[in-house]
């Protein structure tokens, strides 16, 4: 079955394929690549039950089957799984784009010359992607190797010596707001509606923000929250994230946040269902659904508020965790305790969300009197 925009490695309702299609990002578009860089008709995989990039078809069964293991079977956390599916299928398509018919041609100065256009400037005949997606990139297709070559598919990984570009991160670019602007965001959602009665909406959205502020918490796992991921533990309580890698991560709540929740979860009328999403989409009626937000609903919603409230346009989901840490850290906190908090597996991670001294460097800079 052909997607509208791009490849669709997949179609057989219960298949392998079919079942995984969806997360994995297959039949990811091809349409943020450059018009002369795009794979071809001839590198798209044909319509049928099963499709694959053309390349892996032609290596025979075996090697259709490795590649479907290695999306499906390997590759737990679904947005690693999209994006590597994406590079993958770039790759290949360009690969064949490139007059390479077989897996067997493709050497490591193949995979270099891609590492290479991907990374150049648009001007200069490139893709013009950052460090960061042509490390990601390389990473998906050493990786899909390696499981071509462990699966007896190929001999050798052609990827297997090339090196991407170097990328040192000491300043992170999420978007930060300050306290004032975080307060200013919160107290502007409106929470009842123009007859007096509440407005579950806001209560909700102030409910989210809440809880990615003062947990630190990243939208995925605050969207994946069930009602009882909110619970008391003797006399306090307790915000129960499901982060990366199917880590729990138990966060005290701040009491900002248990106040938002609770007046939300009372006037939703969802205390009861214990198992069911804690976070609920709201129908056109502004009636709360069974169903859950969607990261892409939250971020719809951020925006959406933050316009509303005249902040940046930058504004981001994950601008509340680094404005929750900055925050912190400039009260006295220490960067072990927001490490703790933020479940970062290195203090450096969190030193990249840390704005603390961005002030004292431009008081700094501003002392350059000319």
């Amino acid at each position: 079955m052909r997607r509208e925009g791009g490849p669709s490695y997949g179609g057989q309702k219960g298949s392998l394929v079919g079942a995984h299609s969806e997360d994995a990002g297959f039949g990811a578009s091809t349409r943020t690549l450059p018009p002369e860089r795009k794979p071809t008709s001839r590198s798209l995989p044909r319509a049928g039950a099963a499709q694959l990039p053309n390349l892996i078809q032609q290596a025979g069964r075996n090697a259709e089957r490795r590649f479907l293991e290695f999306f499906a079977a390997t590759i737990r956390n679904r947005n690693t799984r999209a994006a590597y599916a994406k590079a993958c299928a770039y790759f290949l398509g360009w690969c064949e784009d490139r007059g390479i018919r077989s897996l067997e041609a493709i050497e490591p100065m193949t995979v270099a010359a891609y590492v290479e256009l991907l990374g150049k400037p648009v001007q200069q005949g490139g893709l013009g992607r950052s460090a960061p997606t042509v490390k990601q990139h390389l990473a998906a297709v050493r990786m899909l190797f390696d499981w071509l070559v462990t699966g007896q598919v190929l001999s050798a990984n052609p990827a297997h010596a090339v090196r991407g570009p170097k990328h040192v991160v000491t300043r992170g670019k999420t978007p930060v707001l300050t306290a004032d602007q975080a307060r200013k965001l919160i107290d502007s959602i409106p929470l009842a509606r123009n007859d007096g009665s509440p407005d579950i909406a806001g209560l909700r959205d102030r409910a989210i923000i809440g809880a990615m502020v003062y947990s630190f918490a990243r939208v995925s796992a605050a969207a994946a929250m069930t009602l009882e991921d909110f619970y008391e533990d003797g006399k306090r309580w307790w915000l129960r994230l499901h982060e990366k890698g199917g880590k729990l991560h138990m966060v005290p709540a701040h009491h900002n946040a248990i106040a938002y929740l609770r007046e939300y979860i009372q006037l939703a009328g969802i205390a009861d269902a214990t198992k069911s999403p804690l976070f609920r989409s709201i129908d056109n009626s502004r009636r709360v659904t069974p169903n859950p937000m969607t990261r892409n609903d939250v971020l719809r919603m951020v925006k959406r508020r933050a316009r509303a409230a005249t902040l940046p346009a930058s504004t981001c989901c994950h601008t509340f965790r680094a404005t929750g840490i900055t925050a912190y850290l400039e009260n006295g906190g220490t960067i072990e305790n927001a490490q703790a908090i933020a479940a970062h597996s290195s203090p450096r991670t969190t030193k990249l969300y840390d704005r603390t001294s961005d002030e004292i460097t431009l008081d700094e800079v501003e002392r350059i009197r000319i």
